[in-house]
């Protein structure tokens, strides 16, 4: 009997595998990838010396998406693992009898985090699914960025514990979140953006697990999918969802 591999191992296998499937084609990164590990680098560039074609289109080491992705399609084969943080605020919000559209708001209120950039998430996010949301929707998880870090006693939200962790004690707002903030405090939506923050779980239960079929009925209702899938329909957020499925196009 072959003995069990270690996950040393197992990591070298699937590399292995990886660069097998990629075959001559090679993987540019972009700056922003670069600059996340403090190197101001297009690494290999444009592989000029390497012999090598660059890769485009769809990357073998990836699940395969349809042809015509659905937003559901995104969260199984492009989205991060780490969905339950989302999953779980939807259903608290679900279970506090939130309407539908605020259920989707909780949904998708990290979806850049999850699936394209942590920076400045909010409005990444809000960004990414304008144009398949009402406009409450994405107003409220762009200013749910700001919000977050101011306490509304009138709802119970106070500031996280959480970010005294994470971000120290003595930790001081950006002014443009500031000013975002008390522009939103003056909105008519403002509580629509404040129920994301009550309902954003930042302590979620790992041993309990919510899938996503739960609330497909809610996005079939609320979320405009594209018939010709998400990135084909040429609106001012296709590139993003098209970037997401092929994250390392060249160009």
């Amino acid at each position: 009997m072959a003995a069990t591999q270690t996950l040393a191992e197992r990591a070298d296998a699937l590399e292995e595998q990886q660069i097998r499937a990629l075959g001559d084609r090679l993987v540019t990164k972009s700056l922003l990838y670069n600059l996340a590990d403090g190197n101001q680098s297009l690494g290999n560039g444009f592989g000029q010396g390497t012999g090598k074609q660059l890769l485009m289109g769809e990357d073998p080491r990836l699940p395969q998406m349809p042809e015509k992705p659905t937003l559901v399609d995104f969260f199984r084969y492009r989205f991060a693992p780490t969905q339950q943080h989302l999953l779980q605020s939807a259903r608290l919000a679900k279970k506090n009898g939130l309407p539908e559209k605020m259920v989707l708001a909780c949904l998708l209120h990290d979806v850049a985090v999850v699936g394209f950039i942590r920076a400045d998430h909010g409005y990444w996010g809000a960004q990414l699914i304008e144009p398949y949301v009402d406009e409450e929707v994405s107003w409220a998880i762009r200013m749910h960025q700001c919000m977050r870090f101011f306490p509304d006693e009138s709802v119970g939200y106070a500031y996280p514990e959480n970010y005294v962790r994470m971000f120290g004690a003595d930790y001081q707002l950006d002014p443009y979140i500031v000013a975002e903030y008390e522009r939103a405090r003056q909105h008519r939506w403002y509580m629509s953006g404040r129920m994301i923050c009550v309902n954003d779980l930042y302590s979620f239960d790992p041993d309990v697990i919510v899938e996503l079929g739960e609330f497909e009925d809610i996005i079939g209702r609320h979320f405009r999918q594209p018939e010709e899938g998400l990135g084909n329909d040429n609106t001012p957020s296709s590139h993003m969802w098209r970037t997401l499925r092929r994250p390392c196009n060249a160009l």
